[in-house]
């Protein structure tokens, strides 16, 4: 059988962040047909590294997993200065080596077990560009690596180090059509086949709204908010904006957060923060929304979008991320929005029309059950770990979807 490491920055049920989501959920959809396994680091915290679960062998949910040890956690204050430097004035390539390796997480041990067991696996799947794990292991194995970027347009992209990087592997997977294009352009001459693959989402769970609102006392429509709660995220803006519209259309719409905060939620009467919830409940908010929104302007696929319209719920996005109005005008499944006033413009439709609005769901539905599927997933992810296993000559080979 197959043999495939999958590589990652933290790996757990406890880790939430999209890049490690897809990472572990693809594992577990390809483990009956290729033997996977993962290498990652002992951290949970992505803003320290701080090592948490022990060095060693591990399994989660029938998977093996690798981890190794951070030589150091994060050092928060020399990282903000060598960002600065690297996003904000003119500096070397050397500079943004050094930022690279502040950036972590950096792991020797772990390195050194790519070094050792190179001939070890058919392929090597790195997920996400960004952290250390990847740009400092990707080019250890590169002759038998895949790389999933989960890229978007957000400024360390840009840097020249991340050009070097999208030109060395084997095989590129993309989330979206727009990540693949917003690559193309950011690094024009990459030597990878290429295929979008997208992931599966669960077409068999059924919300329950009022098991929702019983649960958790939430009464009259809301606005649904799911995802970790970061200015990153855009959650600053929502709910700045949240609370222009609940002043000018006083009792019509509260907005309910589901998340971990790494920033405060303001104190409002109309904004319930129920922080982080079980799958379950999750779903049965999906269910019991008017409407998910996403402010977010840096997505490569986004997840909860689509579980959303898998429960025929509608959404309103950020129009400034190319991948989430590419996702609604695909679907016809949701609004978007540039400024306040196409926000309010858009709660009052959806509050106003509720026919338009189950349409839009019921459109969700359908894109959801078309494109992201488990089963079309788990085909491109184990054709490209083959090609890649084959060893197949022509190394510039472009491939398409």
């Amino acid at each position: 059988m197959t043999r495939v490491m999958f590589v990652v920055q933290r790996y757990g049920l406890e880790v939430h962040g999209g890049s490690e989501f897809l990472c572990r959920a693809v594992a577990e959809h390809l483990r009956d047909s290729v033997e996977v396994e993962v290498a990652t680091t002992c951290a949970v915290d992505y803003t320290t590294w701080k090592d948490v679960y022990p060095p060693g062998r591990d399994e989660v949910n029938a998977v093996p997993v690798w981890r190794f040890p951070v030589d150091a956690p994060r050092d928060l204050g020399r990282f903000n200065t060598l960002y600065e430097r690297v996003l904000l004035i003119t500096h070397s390539r050397e500079d943004e080596y050094e930022w690279m390796r502040s950036q972590g997480p950096y792991s020797t041990l772990f390195l050194q077990f790519l070094r050792d067991h190179e001939r070890a696996y058919d392929a090597f799947v790195f997920f996400t560009y960004l952290y250390g794990t990847t740009f400092f292991g990707l080019p250890l194995v590169k002759e038998r690596s895949i790389l999933v970027p989960t890229a978007h347009d957000e400024p360390p992209v840009y840097l020249g180090i991340y050009g070097d990087l999208f030109r060395l592997p084997r095989g590129i997977i993309y989330c979206t059509p727009e990540e693949r294009r917003f690559v193309a352009e950011r690094v024009p001459s990459r030597r990878a086949r290429e295929v979008v693959a997208g992931i599966g989402i669960d077409l068999e769970r059924d919300g329950d709204a009022e098991r929702f609102r019983s649960r958790f006392g939430v009464e009259g429509p809301f606005l649904l908010y799911v995802g970790r709660i970061d200015p990153s995220k855009g959650c600053d803006e929502l709910f700045s904006y949240f609370r222009r519209y609940a002043k000018a259309h006083p009792g019509t719409l509260r907005l309910v957060v589901i998340g971990r905060s790494a920033m405060p939620v303001p104190k409002h009467a109309d904004i319930i923060a129920l922080g982080y919830v079980s799958e379950e409940d999750k779903v049965d908010a999906y269910k019991a929304a008017r409407a998910l929104v996403m402010p977010s302007r840096y997505e490569s696929l986004s997840i909860v979008l689509l579980e959303a319209w898998a429960q025929s719920t509608p959404a309103l996005v950020n129009g400034a991320c190319e991948v989430l109005t590419g996702h609604c005008k695909r679907s016809n499944g949701g609004l978007y929005y540039t400024t306040y006033e196409e926000f309010e413009e858009c709660l009052i439709f959806l509050l106003e029309t509720p026919q338009a609005r189950q349409q839009m769901g019921r459109n969700g539905a359908a894109y959801v059950r078309e494109h992201y599927r488990w089963e079309t997933a788990r085909n491109a992810y184990l054709e490209m770990i083959e090609w890649v296993a084959s060893g197949a000559a022509g190394g510039s080979e472009r491939g398409s979807e």
